[in-house]
């Protein structure tokens, strides 16, 4: 079966096309490399899981969400996904145009805001109360659950 790459949501692609523009990345979000070296395509954010929907393996980069490669095993799925990056990069390098930083070599500080409705904030710090623990700790346990 041949090897194909598709746009989430969008209609099945038999190949990739070779400049790639279908898969270009909003530059909006993607921050500027210094220096604008090349980038380690391999140092991106890789995931490979089984899609229901199209009964094969789905390769997919958390940087590039609008990127994905069909295949029917695990390993090519992968390999499929690795290749697309990396040609994208080498075309987005070409053109002068900014590559998303890696999730890997971000820092992250641990806190983020998120904004709630009082009655919801209430219900929660009573729970944490019930338990016994912090609003903060009672919140980690129940999104890392």
């Amino acid at each position: 079966m041949a090897k194909k790459a598709r746009k989430i949501g969008a209609p099945k692609i038999a190949h990739v096309f070779k400049t790639y523009s279908y898969f270009r990345v909003r530059k909006s979000r993607v921050k500027k490399n210094k220096r604008n070296q090349m980038m380690n395509y391999r140092h991106y954010t890789y995931r490979v899981m089984w899609s229901e929907e199209d009964q094969e393996y789905i390769g997919l980069c958390a940087e590039f969400p609008s990127l994905s490669w069909l295949a029917e095993d695990l390993q090519k799925a992968l390999a499929g996904i690795l290749d697309v990056v990396r040609d994208v990069v080498v075309d987005m390098q070409k053109n002068g145009e900014a590559l998303p930083e890696p999730l890997s070599s971000k820092s992250y500080s641990g806190k983020f805001q998120v904004r709630i409705p009082p009655e919801r904030h209430k219900a929660l710090a009573i729970r944490a109360a019930e338990e016994g623990i912090s609003l903060n700790r009672y919140v980690s346990d129940k999104l890392c659950a």
